[in-house]
């Protein structure tokens, strides 16, 4: 029978199929530092929300057709960047919408506009996601926005702050992270610190998924899906169209169904073509 300590392997994977070789019918492992970051955010922030969900079908035809132009100049702009300009926007008009719950009944409305959106890396051959945040998405331009999309997926992760600052902050004690987290949701100033998000967004269209829902981290967590060619009836007759699902994830003790049904459709609006005045 085989023994580990003749195995002599270091990688999780090799470990495992070694486990496999000898018999256990198991085997146990602790989660990466880089990957508890996201788990300690999810299971102590978005464990308080009273989460709920509502779906929108955009018509992406107007996006597309902005893309294709730019496509032609050379220039790339990804989805995900003109959504994170029409979130913003609309969260000018809905102030529920980044105004988070305190304990014992009070609320905190946050007034700067900061989107929060997850970019998946690898840190010591393991997929870690991570939080990213960019200030004012409503005032950038689409080229800027897909610039630092494009920065959060590829550049060294001590290079930008936001990667930077969770890479530090894994290493902390699991108490003293937690604590944090924790002490955060009594503290705006703190929660700031933390995670300055007004709204958070999750994509997995790239991966051909439909729709998702993200976590209540944030009262406002938009998923986006795959934009695909979908029949569409207009006017009686059907035609094919670039549609994608957009998913609203709230928290329902600061905003209601009513309003987020209002905050949904202004984004919905926005994407469909009345955010080109904005472009």
């Amino acid at each position: 029978m085989l023994k580990m300590e003749e195995l002599n392997l270091k990688s999780v994977e090799q470990q495992n199929c070694a486990r496999a070789k000898i018999g256990r019918p198991y085997h146990i492992r602790r989660p990466s530092r880089y990957r508890q970051n996201v788990l300690d955010m999810i299971t102590v922030v978005g464990a308080q929300a009273v989460t709920a969900y509502i779906f929108a079908d955009v018509d992406m035809s107007f996006i597309e057709s902005i893309r294709r132009e730019f496509d032609k100049e050379g220039r790339h702009l990804t989805v995900t960047a003109f959504v994170l300009k029409a979130i913003g926007i609309a969260q000018e008009g809905h102030p529920a919408s980044r105004t988070f719950c305190l304990p014992f009944g009070r609320k905190v409305t946050y007034n700067n506009i900061v989107a929060g959106f997850t970019v998946e890396r690898e840190v010591d051959g393991e997929p870690v996601v991570f939080f990213c945040e960019v200030e004012k998405p409503q005032s950038k331009s689409l080229s800027e926005l897909s610039e630092v999309l494009r920065n959060c997926a590829e550049d060294d992760l001590m290079r930008e702050r936001n990667l930077r600052q969770q890479m530090i902050f894994a290493q902390f004690p699991w108490m003293l992270r937690r604590l944090i987290l924790a002490l955060g949701l009594w503290f705006p100033a703190l929660r700031l610190i933390c995670m300055g998000a007004t709204f958070g967004l999750s994509s997995l269209g790239a991966l051909g998924v439909r729709s998702v829902c993200g976590p209540s981290v944030c009262t406002s967590v938009f998923g986006l899906g795959v934009v695909e060619e979908r029949a569409v009836l207009v006017n009686g007759d059907y035609t094919i169209k670039p549609m994608m699902t957009v998913s609203l994830s709230f928290d329902q003790r600061a905003l209601d169904y009513g309003q987020a049904v209002l905050f949904l459709s202004e984004v919905k609006s926005l994407l469909e073509g009345s955010m080109k005045e904005r472009l």
